[in-house]
């Protein structure tokens, strides 16, 4: 009787908090204009703020905007390369948050990087499935997620049946052209 007594009292105690006190509020939305359509991911900047800043500043440049899908497999990579196959100058590498408690699971965006783990600039990933191997595991570092799809993975999908083939220095290319053409603060 006294657990569903204290069952009922903290039940009413969370129905009278308001709601943003029940969940982290709703992190900035991007919407990516692409040659397939649209793809709108929310961010995380409580779990990844420094990885947040370092995209909206990317976004707000309009860095993004005339940039590729260059690599689709197990993920889309996306954010360096124009359509001449060249990589766009990006600003500082930041520092790796793949420690923040965000999963790469299918629909969520993370920060592409070279073997250090502090390397990532511009270039960003859509999970296409789980990919519990990109996670940080056994002391080390992973790939740092920091938003999710909230509309359009059905546009993701589609680019994940798009042919490849290798092209120069890259694998898995897109043999169609996936361009960004905006990516914007919603």
């Amino acid at each position: 009787m006294k657990r569903t007594a204290y069952s009922a009292l903290a039940l009413l105690i969370l129905l009278s908090l308001p709601a943003a006190a029940q969940t982290k509020a709703a992190g900035p939305t991007v919407v990516l204009e692409t040659s397939m359509g649209i793809i709108k991911v929310r961010l995380s900047p409580d779990q990844a703020p420094i990885t947040c800043k370092n995209f909206l500043d990317y976004v707000r440049s309009g860095f993004y905007n005339g940039t590729i899908v260059h690599r689709v497999d197990f993920v889309a990579g996306l954010g360096g390369y124009t359509e001449a196959l060249t990589g766009k100058p990006t600003g500082p590498a930041i520092k790796n948050e793949s420690k923040n408690g965000l999963k790469n699971l299918r629909g969520t965006l993370a920060m592409a990087r070279y073997n250090d783990p502090d390397s990532a600039t511009s270039q960003f990933f859509i999970n296409l499935r789980d990919n519990p191997h990109l996670d940080p595991s056994g002391g080390g570092y992973g790939y740092a997620v920091f938003a999710r799809v909230v509309e359009g993975m059905d546009v993701v999908d589609a680019i994940a049946k798009v042919k490849t083939g290798n092209k120069g220095p890259f694998y898995n290319m897109p043999l169609q052209t996936i361009v960004v053409k905006s990516a914007r603060l919603e």
